[in-house]
């Protein structure tokens, strides 16, 4: 069985690109999972995610209930990423995204390494160019 997963952020309406992802997804999957990226807690909207719904309804796609939505799995994350840490899986990283951006050129376009989450893992910082900068959990 092949799963494939589309995953809107409900930041603003859906777009010809998306509905192209979706059908996609959907075409090249014997099960076809929605989830909601709504971390961005500071632009993500209710009524957006009731758009991607209908948009999505409208599209003729259909989904297993209930939707999930990032910000409710924070618990599966930490479990997933202290099992990579149990295993030495994972190291700090005080990178900017910036400065990872600025990498890309000598790595050909692709960072050899991937983050597992985009907060904060500790209260442990760096400084960089004066500024404080949080670490970050990378896996290796």
């Amino acid at each position: 069985m092949t799963v494939t997963r589309f995953a809107p952020s409900p930041t603003g309406y859906l777009h010809l690109g998306h509905a192209y992802a979706a059908i996609v997804a959907r075409e090249n999957g014997s099960r076809f999972l929605l989830r909601i990226e709504d971390l961005d807690q500071s632009r993500a909207r209710e009524e957006f995610v009731d758009a991607i719904f209908e948009d999505l309804h409208w599209l003729g796609l259909a989904w297993p209930q209930p939707v999930l939505r990032q910000s409710q799995r924070t618990q599966a994350y930490t479990n997933a990423l202290e099992t990579l840490a149990a295993e030495n899986l994972t190291y700090p990283c005080f990178c900017t995204r910036k400065e990872i951006a600025d990498e890309l050129p000598f790595w050909g376009g692709v960072v050899p390494v991937r983050t597992v989450f985009g907060e904060p893992q500790s209260d442990a910082t760096a400084t960089t160019n004066g500024t404080a900068v949080p670490e970050h959990v990378r896996r290796r």
